[in-house]
């Protein structure tokens, strides 16, 4: 992955993205962020192996300024928890997953997308902290459902780079299409790496 785009504090828009920039460069870590190629579309962040990747990647969101969504367990929206953070956290662009209603959930995602103005999803496909020897093909798809570009997102802790510096579009060729994403993940490392998930699918 060549890591172009870098974005300078000084040069962004708005205050809000020259804050977020630069309290990353406070503790070290830089933004890059190619131009989104539409309206609506799926990020993949990659590799996500610790608590810290949420809040580095909050403030990246606000560094970059596009108000990325993202799916969250419907436990954090709802109970004790989410009496006192689930307002804070769909600010933050939170939204529920329900799992018990799941039958046509991917289409219903796809319409609100295309009836939004922008739409962007970021989804980690490992689905967790902890080591998993595969990675979950919601976003796969959910992208090819939509119609819609798949940013690659990665949050590299050896070099303290995070972004999105690649949008693909699928082939429908689905280990064709995991080869081309493993080589843009090729040298990014996870706070622990030996927690990454290998970049494959389960096998049915």
């Amino acid at each position: 992955m060549t890591r172009s785009h870098r974005l300078v504090p000084s040069t962004l828009p708005r205050l809000s993205q020259r804050i977020g920039a630069r309290v990353l460069g406070l503790i070290g870590w830089h933004v890059h962020f190619a131009p989104l190629p539409g309206p609506c579309g799926v990020f993949v962040v990659y590799p996500h192996t610790s608590n810290w990747d949420f809040i580095v990647g909050m403030f990246a969101k606000l560094a970059v300024g596009v108000p990325i969504r993202w799916l969250g367990k419907e436990a954090l929206f709802s109970g004790v928890f989410g009496f006192f953070f689930g307002r804070l956290m769909r600010r933050f662009g939170g939204e529920p997953v329900v799992r018990s209603a799941s039958t046509g959930a991917i289409e219903r995602l796809a319409e609100r997308m295309h009836a939004a103005d922008q739409f962007w999803l970021a989804i980690t496909p490992e689905g967790t902290r902890s080591y998993k020897p595969y990675w979950r093909s919601g976003f796969y798809h959910i992208a090819q459902v939509a119609d819609v570009p798949v940013g690659l997102a990665f949050i590299d802790y050896a070099h303290k780079e995070i972004g999105v510096v690649e949008h693909i579009r699928l082939s429908g060729d689905v280990e064709a299409d995991l080869a081309r994403i493993r080589q843009s993940y090729a040298d990014c490392a996870g706070l622990y790496p030996e927690l990454a998930a290998p970049i494959t699918f389960k096998a049915p």
